[in-house]
């Protein structure tokens, strides 16, 4: 009987539970293929109370390593390490892993890390790739009104996500995605597509092909300061923020020195809806009957259909103005 191929998979954020999912059915009995650990983010503070949790991989991993234990198997080894230093190098090279399995690690993998993979380290990355290399690919090609996106599986090279491309799929836009709803979408295209690709790599199969480097497009992390709302600019470029920053960090203004979370939103198709007249942006012109509050922008009107003061719960654009007096008319920013 042949030894089988063993993999180890690296991921944190819940877009890689789905890939971490499917690499376990993979790896079944008889299959040519191991799953021999899993590395994760150690345990962090989460809620209201601040208990110390796993990441979403780690609690995934958990409850995958409980069903081997059920079946008489051994547990599935699970490393939580916030760096790849020699302890940790050593723990897994004591796996005697053949193939490294990345998605939304958060990691470098240094040349020793990857010197314990014979086969070398895959990365599955939620963008065309040369576009939007980086930490937040998904919010990328949102704020940027992309009609198209896609994920990627590729090498692991020296230079961040410029690795030789194995397998690729396209798919089109909406225009009303969000980074939360879009997130989902990809993590499902990413857990079909990586079966086939392990398998291409194993049976040598499966041939990459360079990126165009000169092509590439990058995205940086996002933080907190992102999400405030410049409501000088156009009405589309605000709806696709808002978009873009949900579930976080958020799109907030202030309004009579209040914060106030923006939750959802679409550019107005009313009457006079593309111009701005003389009227300041940011501020609050009334309501269209039926479907929301309209805000003025730099390059025609916001219509607001979800909001929230900030420390009070999210409420309908009825709800709210039912509680905020004195709200239309007002100017927001």
């Amino acid at each position: 009987m042949s030894v089988p191929l063993r993999i180890i998979f690296a991921g944190s954020p819940g877009i890689a539970v789905p890939s971490l999912e499917s690499l376990a059915e993979l790896t079944g009995e008889n299959s040519g293929f191991e799953l021999a650990g899993v590395l994760t983010n150690p345990d962090s503070p989460r809620g209201r109370h601040g208990r110390a949790e796993p990441t979403e991989v780690g609690a995934a991993a958990a409850i995958l390593s409980e069903k081997l234990i059920v079946r008489g198997k051994p547990p599935l080894v699970i490393i939580k390490a916030l760096t790849l230093d020699a302890r940790i190098r050593a723990a897994v090279g004591a796996l005697k892993p053949d193939l490294l399995v990345s998605f939304a690690y958060g990691r470098i993998f240094g040349p020793k890390f990857l010197a314990l993979f014979p086969l070398g380290g895959i990365n599955i990355h939620p963008s065309l790739l040369p576009k939007y290399r980086g930490a937040a690919p998904v919010p990328a090609a949102i704020l940027h009104r992309e009609s198209k996106t896609g994920i990627s599986i590729q090498r692991l090279a020296a230079e961040m996500d410029s690795g030789e491309i194995l397998a690729q799929e396209e798919f089109f836009l909406t225009g009303r995605e969000t980074t939360e709803t879009l997130s989902n979408i990809m993590a499902w295209k990413a857990a079909a597509l990586l079966p086939e690709t392990v398998r291409g790599l194993a049976s040598g199969t499966i041939v990459g092909y360079a990126q165009n480097h000169g092509d590439a497009t990058y995205c940086s992390l996002i933080s907190k300061e992102d999400g405030r709302i410049d409501w000088g600019q156009s009405a589309a470029d605000i709806d696709a923020r808002i978009r873009a920053f949900t579930p976080w960090p958020l799109c907030w203004t202030k309004q009579g020195g209040e914060y106030l979370y923006i939750l959802e939103a679409a550019p107005w198709e009313g009457p006079e809806a593309g111009t701005s007249g003389s009227v300041d942006p940011g501020r609050v012109l009334g309501v269209d009957k039926g479907r929301g509050i309209l805000i003025q922008t730099g390059d025609g009107v916001l219509l607001v259909t979800s909001l929230q003061y900030r420390a009070r719960k999210a409420l309908d654009w009825q709800a709210f103005l039912n509680g905020a007096r004195g709200f239309t008319g007002s100017r927001l920013g």
